[in-house]
């Protein structure tokens, strides 16, 4: 029987959560969710309770708003709206909001999620894909081939699945540049005056399932195609301040206690140097291990939040190594099933003692099945 408790390098018995998503929180955004739990701040209710109307769960709305606001240096000429149907309703709502009938749009699919950004595109654009031409890697911006005319260019900054990550924002030519950020959400500093639009699922990095956030110029409001439904359109979601229909309140208390957890930190700057660290531990795991293990990602490209592996060797090793992880409270490290092998996701919240762990596992393991 598979045990836990007491393995973990986190307290209460917790397991190291390696999980793509939904992800670790920071413990203590739990542990201050928990003593909110059954009244919060006084109110005689917990925030699952109240109604998005009152003034308690104002107050939560503005703060969260005003320390991711502070936390990304978001100008004023931006709204922030908290959605709802993740980042895959707003592939849908990009092309609603941001374009007209016969418009056409550039998409940059190095991985699965843009892929899918820019196959929900085709049912109401004309879409150009610029591909990766070689697996784990992402194509150079100067050879991008964008379509003159076109109303945004889209990307995924870090792409979940096959563990690709851009390390610096593409120069599209002053067009529109609509970026997914779901999975590596205020993980790092972000220019974000580069950006027409930035939209990031909360449940990887930044709080639970159940809200989108988007990040989007207010020149890019207003002209939404008139078959838009309205809790997909960001005008009137951001004139009722993300409350024209009931909004996931729990989900956005606690993305407002990650932001202000991380303003806690030192900001994006200290989380990317921490992050790095982390994924330094990981990256030489896999390189040093003579070959045992390897990334199918080239080291420019590698993200600092999800990484994949193989035993290329040996797969069959590759389900006892999830499970005897498993056994030492090291949970969730089994490949996407789209790519096989085994992912290791380390977003801003997984201690980097967890990673450490998983680091000595590897090496353990390795020596025993070379």
């Amino acid at each position: 029987m598979t045990q836990f408790a007491g393995n973990g390098a986190q307290p209460h018995g917790r397991v190291e959560n390696f999980s793509a998503g939904p992800a670790c929180l920071p413990i203590e955004v739990l542990e201050k969710t928990h003593g909110d739990l059954f009244n919060w701040n006084g109110a005689g209710m917990s925030v699952m309770e109240m109604s998005h109307r009152g003034k308690p769960f104002d107050s939560i709305a503005k703060k969260a708003e005003a320390d991711l606001r502070e936390l990304m240096n978001i100008p004023e000429d931006y709204h922030v709206i908290f959605m709802q149907g993740g980042a895959t309703a707003l592939f849908a709502a990009i092309c609603l909001n941001l374009t007209q009938e016969g418009d056409t749009v550039d998409y940059v699919v190095t991985g699965a999620w843009s892929k899918k950004a820019a196959e929900e595109a085709k049912k109401y654009c004309n879409v150009n894909v610029i591909s990766q031409t070689e697996p784990g890697t992402i194509p150079d911006p100067a050879e991008w081939q964008l379509s003159p005319g076109s109303k945004y260019v889209h990307y995924c900054a870090n792409e979940t699945v096959h563990g690709v990550e851009f390390k610096s924002v593409p120069d599209v030519g002053g067009r529109t540049l609509v970026a997914d950020m779901s999975s590596n959400f205020c993980s790092a500093p972000v220019e974000v005056s580069k950006f027409g639009l930035i939209y990031a699922g909360a449940q990887k990095n930044v709080g639970p399932a159940g809200t989108v956030v988007v990040i989007v110029r207010k020149d890019l409001v207003g002209a939404a195609r008139s078959i838009t439904p309205s809790v997909l359109e960001f005008g009137p979601m951001a004139k009722e301040r993300s409350m024209l229909n009931t909004p996931p309140c729990w989900s956005i208390y606690v993305c407002g206690l990650v932001f202000e957890h991380l303003l806690a930190r030192g900001g994006l700057q200290a989380v990317l140097e921490a992050n790095q660290k982390k994924a330094q531990v990981l990256y030489n795991a896999i390189d040093g291990s003579n070959g045992f293990y390897k990334s199918p990602v080239a080291p420019a490209f590698r993200s600092l939040m999800n990484a994949p592996f193989t035993i290329p060797g040996k797969p069959e090793l590759e389900a006892a190594f999830v499970s005897e992880a498993a056994a030492l409270g090291m949970v969730e490290l089994k490949g996407h099933r789209s790519v096989g092998g085994m992912r290791a996701s380390i977003y801003n919240a997984m201690p980097i003692e967890a990673v450490q762990k998983l680091a000595d596992f590897m090496a353990d393991f390795a020596q025993k099945h070379a």
